[in-house]
């Protein structure tokens, strides 16, 4: 796992958590519509919480996947 600090305060982030959609058992996905039918790209994002300030970012482990 990478570390990562907080955008707000600098304060080393917290990973290996998760989100949730209230009510159901299932987490979100980053999608990006590729060229075709099929040709999607689709990741579960990487969720860091900043123990100090709260702040919380999403990344992706393959972002280079993303790009035209």
């Amino acid at each position: 796992m990478k570390e990562r600090k907080c955008h707000e305060c600098e304060t080393t982030m917290v990973g290996e958590c998760t989100i949730r959609v209230e009510g159901g058992g299932y987490g979100i996905k980053i999608q990006k519509k590729g060229h075709g039918l099929f040709n999607r790209v689709a990741e579960s994002p990487q969720v860091y919480v900043c123990p100090s300030c709260g702040y919380v970012a999403m990344y992706v482990d393959n972002a280079e996947r993303f790009a035209d």
